[in-house]
This record gives C-alpha cells, structure tokens and sequence, in this order.
C-alpha cells in the first residue's frame, strides 16, 4: 500500500528496479520512477533497457517518467581523454536530473537504483547524490538496497527479464567482454 510520502527513484534498468521499489514500498513510500540513462551504448542497448523498465513498470503498477534522450555526443565529449573519471560524469547526469525533477515535481526525496549495484562505486553515489540534494533544495534518500542484490536478481529471473551482462557505456562494456591482455604479451 503506498503511502503518503513520494519519492522519486531514478531507474537503470528494470532488474536494478525490482528490489529497491519493494523496499521503498515496504518503508510507506509512494514510488514514481524515473529512466533517464543517456550513457547506455550502443543505441539498441539502451531501447533493450527501456522496454525492460516499461514492462516490469506496468506489471508493478509503477508511475514511470521517460527521457528518451540520447545525446551520445555529449557523453563522449565529457569523458573522451578522462575515461577513468567517466563514472562521476554518468552519475552526476542522471542524478542531478533525478533531483531537479524531483524538486520541482513536489516530490519528498529522490534515491536511484544505483544504490542497488555491487558493481558500481557506492560511497561516490552517495556524495554525488548529496552534492545535487544540497544544490537543488530536495532530500536525498538513502539506502543501501545492495543487501538484497540476490533476491532482486532471483526475481527479475524469475520474471524472465532481459538483464544486461554491463553497465551501459562503450567502455564497461570493453571492460566486460574484451580478452585482457596482460603485460609482456603481443597485441
């Protein structure tokens, strides 16, 4: 039963969204979510992840907000030559999206499923997440929604939903599946 207090949850993907929206549900949350993921690469990649959202959102009865943007120059001409900064730019993007919007919806707080991923840097989030709290006039929610990785990946399993194999830009994804080629071997 949702309560009186809303929230507005920035979402990655579906999978990251199952457990942290039971979560905040069960802490008398109103949810509203949010897609705003311009960083995902190549293009289909990011429809794969939307459609995945949309899906899960109807069955879940979730209010899903949609920016379908996808301004890939912007991202490249942020992170080009500073590639191992690029992570502070993405979250930075979609957080301080999540918190204007939040603010000026009249939303109580925002959070984001990034809270959810063992893979992603959780103490930066945070910080990142507080700086556009501060900036933008509207609580951030936290909550560490990584205790319940297992049980959000055995539902979205269960659910039979797409789940992504990386994190979303052309580099994690390098990262995930091109051979590592250690030092003193021919390239």
């Amino acid at each position: 039963m949702p309560g009186d207090k809303r929230i507005l949850l920035h979402s990655c993907c579906g999978p990251c969204t199952v457990y942290p929206l039971k979560t905040l549900r069960s802490g008398g949350w109103s949810v509203h979510a949010l897609f705003h993921n311009p960083h995902i690469q190549p293009y289909q990649e990011f429809q794969r992840r939307l459609e995945t959202l949309r899906i899960f959102a109807v069955r879940a009865e979730l209010p899903l907000i949609i920016r379908e943007d996808y301004d890939l120059e912007a991202f490249f001409r942020n992170v080009c030559f500073r590639e191992r900064e690029r992570c502070t730019y993405c979250y930075a993007v979609r957080l301080e999206t999540a918190a204007r919007l939040a603010k000026k919806s009249r939303f109580d707080a925002f959070t984001s499923t990034l809270l959810y991923s063992k893979r992603q840097n959780h103490s930066l989030i945070v910080s990142i997440a507080q700086g556009a709290s501060r900036k933008y006039g509207i609580p951030f929610h936290y909550e560490d929604f990584r205790v319940g990785w297992k049980e959000g990946q055995e539902q979205a399993k269960a659910m039979q939903m797409y789940r992504q194999q990386y994190c979303g830009c052309i580099y994690s994804e390098k990262e995930r599946f091109a051979p590592k080629i250690g030092k003193g071997k021919s390239q």
